[in-house]
């Protein structure tokens, strides 16, 4: 079994997974840090020192690896899905689900997260809040295309799971 799980940047993918992977007794994959343990860089490095563009070689890379695997849950980054065919394989492979939430909902948990996000780097919150609307309304026709898609923060490890068992 492999579930994969994507959404925009903010959206719960790492804690959905973690806690997904547990109730289901599956081993839990978090992407970019595979990444950066595969490089030895921070994600927030490899964008500064050799741009997006080589981060996004380095991600399908490391996707077609783990893709070799079974048994796990994968929490990917917020872009992984709309680059090269990382979503086509993904659905080939598994089953995926994107969390998904309003770009008001997640400008607000970005606002406010410590960790350091390259395409977010100093904006402020309304700048934010543009970048995400606009990002967001423009990856969504690759979110849209998962399996399954989870609205809303509450509850998804259950509806996921309600789902699976239902397929």
């Amino acid at each position: 079994m492999r579930i994969f799980l994507i959404g925009y940047m903010g959206s719960g993918k790492s804690t959905v997974g973690k806690r997904l992977a547990q109730k289901m007794n599956l081993t839990f994959f978090d992407l970019d840090p595979l990444i950066e343990k595969r490089t030895g860089k921070t994600i927030p490095v490899i964008f500064l020192d050799y741009g997006e563009n080589a981060f996004r070689r380095i991600e399908k890379e490391t996707l077609s690896e783990i893709l070799q695997a079974d048994n796990y849950v994968l929490s990917t980054g917020g872009g992984t899905p709309c680059f090269f065919d990382n979503l086509e394989q993904m659905n080939l492979a598994g089953t995926s689900f994107y969390l998904k939430m309003d770009a008001g909902m997640l400008a607000h948990r970005l606002f406010y997260s410590k960790t350091e996000r390259p395409l977010l780097a100093g904006k402020s919150r309304e700048e934010l809040f543009d970048f995400i609307k606009q990002n967001l309304a423009e990856r969504e026709v690759f979110y849209s295309q998962a399996k399954h898609s989870i609205n809303g923060a509450e509850f998804q490890v259950k509806e996921i799971l309600r789902l699976l068992n239902n397929s």
